[in-house]
């Protein structure tokens, strides 16, 4: 897509969703005019989405502190079909979504998944996922991947924005509450919903089921329930488009001609070999053309890779134009002006992708209730979740542009022709002896979540009631292969990439049939370093787990009839481990093809390309084929070894005990209006133990050259953690809200794993820090409701947040006995270094953070006062947008003092966002359809060198869905995701926006029918 053609979405959605506002805000007082007194209005049982929309808003208005809801509409109904996507809905909340464009997590107010808390039940949950490498592969930290679960297990969910002395530390965006249904939640003494769904993907072209079951019963004179959920998924996904991988300089891979003398000798000036910067010598990263001064690749220096006076290496001619090379040397930007070719930018790998993605889900509930009387309620809540996924991502590339001279990449491949934009990026580009590589990767893996509560709650008398609950919670993360395949073809002549097109992605031309398995080889690497395919293992297997466990107890005791004190106790274990498998060393190199083995018979074409993407995609290319690789190199029998060969292995337990004490407050006569809410003091001990494996060398005889050296590091903190909200009512349907507090986000546990790789002859590393502080900040919140009507609302709220401490990874001189790394690293190390010896390390740490702001407007309507058929429809509408300044450190002095640093915004934090959706319900017929748009936003700072970030552009998705109750008990449904085939893409550099991922993922369209009593 275009950026004119995004520009005028983002436009017609603004102008829209303002029009939309507008008009509700004036008519709402007619609204209001029309509307019955409270008191004159019957109670009526609403179901559907208008009920749960009207649930929702009563939940908003009665809470003390700011809190946005998502009802199931009906018995095992869920309004969305995926937990993510639902919370689009709410002010201030984005998605960020995985391989197949499905929801994976969220943002709220602008600060990113890993500052928000999930809890299930009550207690707090975690849920690891994996994904393609764009969209950050495995999750590893405390991110919450919604998509592990499917939502038909729960009955609501609640976004918690301000915070409570009564809830659990931990978030800086939000604590979103998840809760599956209990026995006692129906009327019903019995209750049987089944749903049967077929799921149909326009690109994956296949019809897979999605089956649903809810049973409820009473017993024992209503007093004990029983109530269960299952669900089962399968789905086929695919994913088609281009990948950059990355865009850099051309300059980056630069290789410079050595300075001869007459008699050809080098030229050596205070013992550093000189070379040449004039014009034709490759410092700008290409073959130099014939006719020049030097020649480069050097003929002397690089004779065993063929390199000539008329050849860059074996067979591969100087083909290049003096014109063509001159038009990159020249291109310099602003920060490298003495740099030749700094200024021209070229894809790292320019591919076409194809992903196809097979998923399973089963997830389920059980509760068992017992309810004697309205002071007593005692539940065993069970949930269980699996999601399985295999995907097979498939890749066509040029591939010299990601290699230097030592590899045989970019300094070998002659440019013919190129031309750039006014900013530096490609246009268009001819080449010869490029390399084209076709890639396979097989990803596989097992998300398992399981989690057992007993939940009490007992009022004691009129005045003092006792809540509290114990419970674990399991979460597994098995990826037990992550296998890389490839084959290639060396030095391929007129390669072409073209942007003329006008389009954000290009045209490749690979010069040559990419579909015929004979143009290209799989054998060992050759003499000269030409890689001829291979395999890699990816860091597989990895398995992670994430066990917590959790004990709480809460007293309650009204003290007057305004006053209540609430106070209690929490304990709580988090305890993360992970461990990677790496390939013995004897089995790590690429061997030839098995006896009888030829590449014909081991792979497969991938097609359809050209028509699902078009972009000059080929109809087709051949990869190898995964399952016939490993069967044809008895892959299954390969070795693996663990902490005795150096592979990674950590844990981090976090054991926190916490206390509150807190004050809820009604007052209807204190003030001239009512003023109700909140206001209590939260005190967090966190214990942290971190474990973390270096790789050392192994002792003379060991098996393997190199082990893991076992690091612990122990260490607590305290923090104090006051919180307030109040409500004044204005009048019965005017509120103003305001909220302050200060809270804590605890460090990604990546970065805590105190693990390093460490150079001690060259006194540098990169470290992990097991010592970070949590991030840190003071907030405020305001905000006014006008309950204008039954079911309708306007509000608008101001969010201040002062981020005291962020995390960044720095350059930084330390000592080595401040580097978290054991003394027992130092012995007999190369180079005598000691304990006091400084180290220059890339480290994180923790900076200065800086303030986000942002407004929230919303508006939900409820359009029952219009006529007859008019009267049924409703609609909401939501917009935010939200500015922050972070200070980011580009560079640093030797001391850690920053050199150079931006100033941009929170990373995953959207601008502008907004969703509206559009309703019709009656007793028989409902339809609603909902567009939700995401502004751009930075996923990455710093870029590559030249570029100062990396982004996501901005996206507009519009799903629909429609119900039919055929019979009391029988209803039809129809869902459609992603109707204007909504693509999305990720760029690098603010001003360029050079695309580095974009694809296609389609529309969805789910039938099903579903039975109830």
């Amino acid at each position: 897509m275009t950026p004119y053609i995004t520009s005028v979405r983002k436009d017609r959605l603004l102008r829209s969703s303002a029009l939309v506002a507008a008009l509700l805000f004036v008519a709402a007082p007619a609204f209001a005019q029309e509307a019955a007194p409270a008191e004159d209005i019957e109670t009526v049982v609403v179901k559907g989405f208008r009920g749960s929309l009207k649930s929702a808003l009563n939940v908003k208005k009665t809470s003390a502190a700011t809190v946005d809801s998502i009802l199931a509409e009906d018995i095992g109904k869920f309004p969305d079909s995926n937990l993510a996507e639902s919370m689009q809905r709410i002010p201030g909340v984005t998605l960020s979504r995985g391989d197949g464009g499905e929801g994976r997590n969220i943002s709220v107010r602008g600060l990113g998944a890993q500052y928000t808390r999930v809890r299930l039940n009550g207690m707090e949950g975690a849920a690891q996922s994996g994904s393609a490498d764009i969209y950050g592969a495995g999750n590893n930290g405390r991110s919450f991947d919604f998509n592990v679960f499917p939502s038909e297990i729960f009955s609501s969910l609640a976004a918690r924005k301000t915070a409570s002395a009564d809830v659990e530390e931990g978030s800086l965006g939000a604590t979103v509450d998840l809760r599956a249904p209990k026995p006692f939640d129906y009327r019903q003494d019995q209750v049987f919903s089944f749903s049967a769904k077929g799921v149909y993907n326009e690109l994956a072209e296949k019809t897979d089921p999605r089956l649903t079951l809810l049973a409820s019963k009473k017993f024992g004179d209503g007093k004990f329930g029983v109530l269960g959920t299952l669900t089962y998924q399968k789905k086929h996904v695919r994913e088609v488009g281009y990948s950059a991988v990355d865009i850099l300089s051309s300059n980056t891979n630069g290789y410079s001609a050595i300075v001869r003398d007459a008699n050809g000798n080098p030229v050596v000036v205070n013992g550093v070999t000189q070379r040449e910067i004039e014009p034709f010598c490759t410092p700008i990263g290409w073959t130099s053309p014939t006719g020049g001064k030097t020649v480069s690749p050097d003929p002397a220096e690089s004779a065993a890779k063929g390199a000539t006076a008329t050849n860059c290496s074996t067979n591969n001619p100087r083909t290049g134009t003096i014109a063509a090379y001159n038009t990159i040397y020249n291109l310099r930007r602003a920060d490298a002006l003495t740099t030749p070719g700094s200024g021209a930018f070229f894809p790292r790998i320019p591919r076409y992708v194809n992903s196809e993605q097979d998923t399973e889900r089963l997830g389920g509930s059980l509760t068992f209730q017992w309810k004697p009387d309205a002071n007593t309620d005692v539940s065993l809540d069970v949930l269980y979740s699996k999601y399985d996924v295999e995907r097979r991502d498939n890749y066509i590339a040029g591939l010299s542009l990601a290699r230097n001279i030592g590899n045989n990449g970019q300094p070998m491949v002659s440019v013919k022709d190129v031309q750039f934009k006014a900013n530096g990026s490609l246009l268009y580009g001819l080449f010869d002896g490029m390399d084209v590589r076709s890639e396979g990767l097989v990803d596989v893996f097992t998300s398992e979540f399981t989690q057992v509560n007993l939940n009490a709650r007992h009022r004691f008398s009129d005045r003092f009631e006792v809540t509290g609950f114990l419970g674990k919670s399991s979460s597994t993360w098995d990826g037990p292969m992550r296998l890389q395949t490839f084959i290639d073809a060396i030095d391929v002549d007129n390669f072409s990439i073209d942007y003329r097109g006008g389009d954000t992605t290009p045209v490749i031309n690979f010069g040559f049939d990419v579909s015929n398995p004979a143009n290209f080889a799989y054998a060992p690497t050759a003499a000269d370093g030409t890689v001829l395919g291979g395999f890699s293992v990816q860091g597989k297997p990895q398995w992670n787990k994430t066990d917590i466990e959790t004990v709480n107890l809460d007293g309650k005791y009204d003290l007057t009839s305004e006053i209540t004190v609430k106070f209690g106790v929490q304990y709580r274990k988090n305890d993360f481990n992970s461990h990677t498998l790496s390939l013995i060393p004897s089995q790590v190199a690429v061997t030839a093809l098995p006896t009888g083995v030829t590449l014909a018979s081991i792979t497969k074409q991938i097609t359809g390309l050209n028509d699902l993407w078009g972009h000059g995609a080929p109809s087709s290319w051949v990869a190898i084929d995964s399952a016939k690789w490993r069967e044809a190199f008895k892959f299954d029998s390969f070795q693996y070894c663990g902490i005795e060969c150096g592979a990674g292995k950590s844990q981090i337990t976090e054991t926190v005990k916490s206390t509150y004490i807190m004050a809820e407050f009604n007052y209807d006569n204190l003030l001239p209006i009512p003023v109700r809410g909140d206001i209590g003091v939260r005190s967090v001990q966190t214990q942290q133990f971190a474990v973390g494996y270096i790789p050392v060398t192994a002792p003379a005889g060991s098996q393997y050259p190199t082990r893991g050296l076992r690091n612990e590091v122990e260490r607590e903190y305290h923090d104090w953690l006051p919180s307030a909200n109040v409500v004044f009512e204005l009048n019965p349907d005017l509120l103003a809200r305001f909220s302050a507090a200060k809270v804590m986000s605890r460090p990604e546990l990546g970065n805590l794993i105190p693990s390093s790789g460490v150079t001690f002859t060259t006194r540098t590393g990169t470290i992990n820090n097991p010592y970070l502080d949590p991030i840190r900040a003071t907030t405020f919140d305001a905000g006014l409701e006008w309950y204008f009507r039954p079911g309708s609302l306007v509000s608008v709220a101001y969010f201040y947040k002062d981020i005291k401490t962020f995390v960044q990874r720095i350059n930084q001189q330390l000592p080595y006995n401040q580097l978290g790394l054991p003394l027992e690293l130092l012995v007999n190390n190369a180079s005598n270094a000691s304990a006091t010896d400084l180290f220059n390390v890339a480290r994180f740490v923790n900076t200065p953070g800086g303030p986000l702001k942002g407004i929230e407007l919303n508006v939900q309507a409820d359009l029952d006062f219009l006529p007859g058929f008019w009267g049924n429809f409703g609609v909401l509408a939501n917009y935010t947008h939200i500015t922050s300044e972070i200070n980011y450190i580009l560079t640093t002095s030797v001391t850690g003092t920053p050199l150079t640093s931006t100033t941009n915004d929170l990373t995953n934090l959207s601008r502008d966002s907004a969703s509206g959706t559009l309703y019709w319900e009656n007793d028989k017929f409902s339809f609603r359809t909902t567009a939700s748009y995401r502004g751009k936003y930075i996923r990455g700072i710093p870029a590559s060198a030249g570029s100062d970030l990396q982004g996501n552009g901005e996206t507009t998705f519009v799903d629909a869905s429609a119900s039919y109750q055929i019979t009391d008990k029988l209803k039809f449904s129809v869902e459609a995701q992603n109707l204007t085939d909504e693509q999305n893409q990720l760029y690098i550099d603010s001003n360029r926006q050079d695309t580095l991922f974009e694809t296609r993922i389609g529309r969805t369209v789910t039938v099903g029918l579903t039975y109830k009593y």
